[in-house]
């Protein structure tokens, strides 16, 4: 059976609405689902739970008001946004909305029962809103790592067309292909006339050349276009570039000079027909500033508190096996720069230090990186092997912690042989204390490549933010637990 072209571009077209839908219906059924759980819960709590003293009339209440309780909970929260397509899977904007409608809900419900006198039960009402919010946001978490996981297996992705000159086209399916749970696989590109190439640099198939932009959607099927740098000379040629497309079923994407940047740093600015783009400078010394600090000194003090037994039983484990010191000190660089030792657990023989020659020489592979580290290393103890392996090493950091010397969240803490080697871009990694964990950690750990390694570190220094610091240590109990990159 012969398929016809028209046939072909309207399966496309619902293969493309659907990798657009699937993600925001996903997310309202998820919410549905824990809102509703959510309220049964908060119902049968407020009946079993001991520490209230009266039953009253629950039950006829949860009768009355559950199902437009979870209607209304429910549309608030989509009123803020938060089931907008451009929100969902990526960010932090999409947890900020989710706390903020269900916060303008619980206000509007305390609202309209003083006015209308009605008797609505509190301790109902307090376990609503105490398990309601981080069931919400641990919801919206598993979903997105659900729908990460399927981009990543090739599912839910949508197809793209680079536009641009052939540097900008590489650049783009370079960070597309490093981040494809974003689910933009590149099926070609378009290039300025002057380009005569058919493959560019990065491996990337020329299709043909910008003037034939609709052409090569038709003939692809893509659902996506991509404007880079060097697709368009001037403003009226991007407009009749939309105009062409406006035909096709194609989305239209513009892609900024601007690369590793948070999307709440940026603000559109309409001026007489001119998009203007406002970036907010880096952020480094915010994270420098009280709250973070005391955000590091509440969350130092519990968690060494609660890791008391652990430290226990790794200090005898260490000091059993050989008799050796528990604990290692490195000569490591701060904040701009100041020297400090860093404790760590020893995981190694007492002489590792003598032996980092052999195993470097041992363990080349042909990169000039800054970072040495072996997959293999013959200097870890037994002991050492299982404690780096859940990185139970670094827990005496917390004393750093709370010296003053590091940070929970920040970039690596290099060693003084390692800022010796940075360029000048790199020594921005400085500005901010180094952190116990941080993306790099969260992301790969050991298994980065030095380039990722900088870039994210970078990226942390010019985006900090409380949110993502609070983001960063709920996935490293992920990382930690899968044992990613950790040797």
């Amino acid at each position: 059976m012969i398929v016809n072209e028209e046939q072909t571009s309207t399966v496309a077209a619902r293969s493309a609405r659907w990798n657009h839908l699937a993600p925001t219906l996903a997310a309202m059924l998820t919410d549905l689902l824990v809102m509703s759980l959510v309220t049964y819960g908060a119902g049968l709590g407020r009946q079993r739970l001991p520490f209230f003293d009266e039953v009253g009339d629950v039950d006829n209440l949860l009768r009355a008001v559950g199902v437009p309780l979870v209607l209304g909970w429910f549309a608030v929260v989509a009123l803020t946004g938060a089931y907008a397509t451009h929100v969902l899977g990526a960010g932090t904007t999409e947890y900020k909305l989710i706390l903020r409608g269900t916060m303008i809900g619980a206000g509007v419900v305390g609202v309209v029962c003083y006015l209308a006198k009605f008797q609505f039960s509190r301790g109902f009402f307090f376990l609503l809103i105490l398990f309601g919010v981080p069931t919400l946001l641990l919801g919206r978490y598993l979903l997105r790592r659900a729908i990460h996981a399927a981009r990543r297996h090739g599912h839910l992705v949508h197809r793209v067309v680079v536009a641009g000159s052939v540097a900008q086209v590489d650049e783009v399916a370079r960070v597309l292909s490093r981040e494809s749970w974003l689910g933009y696989h590149v099926v070609g590109a378009v290039v300025p006339a002057t380009e005569t190439v058919e493959t560019t640099p990065g491996g990337v198939q020329v299709l043909g050349s910008t003037a034939r932009t609709v052409a090569v959607v038709v003939d692809t099927d893509c659902d996506v276009v991509l404007f880079a740098g060097g697709a368009v000379s001037s403003a009226q040629q991007m407009r009749r570039a939309a105009w062409e497309l406006a035909d096709t079923h194609v989305q239209i994407m513009l892609v900024p000079q601007l690369t590793d940047v948070a999307s709440d740093r940026v603000r559109v600015r309409p001026a007489a027909g001119l998009q203007l783009m406002e970036l907010e400078g880096p952020r480094h010394q915010g994270a420098s500033r009280t709250s973070k600090r005391l955000f590091d000194l509440t969350g130092a003090g519990l968690l060494l508190l609660l890791a008391s037994p652990l430290l226990l039983v790794t200090a005898l484990a260490v000091k059993l096996h050989d008799g050796g010191p528990i604990l290692f000190r490195q000569q490591r660089v701060g904040r701009n720069g100041d020297l400090f030792d860093c404790f760590k657990f020893r995981s190694m023989v007492v002489d590792a230090d003598s032996r980092i020659d052999q195993v470097a020489d041992a363990n080349k592979n042909g990169d000039d990186h800054v970072l040495f580290k072996a997959t293999n290393d013959p200097r870890i103890t037994a002991p050492g092997r299982l404690i780096r392996r859940f990185s139970v090493d670094e827990v005496p950091q917390f004393l750093n912690v709370l010296r003053g010397e590091m940070s929970l969240v920040g970039p690596r803490p290099p060693l003084p042989g390692e800022v010796e080697r940075y360029t000048d871009d790199v020594r921005r990694r400085l500005a901010v204390r180094p952190g116990m964990t941080g993306l790099w950690q969260v992301s790969g750990r050991s298994d980065l490549s030095w380039e990722d390694s900088v870039r994210l570190d970078l990226y942390y220094v010019d985006n900090w933010s409380l949110v993502q610091d609070v983001a960063i240590l709920a996935r490293t109990i992920g990382a930690v637990v899968s044992s990613r990159g950790a040797y």
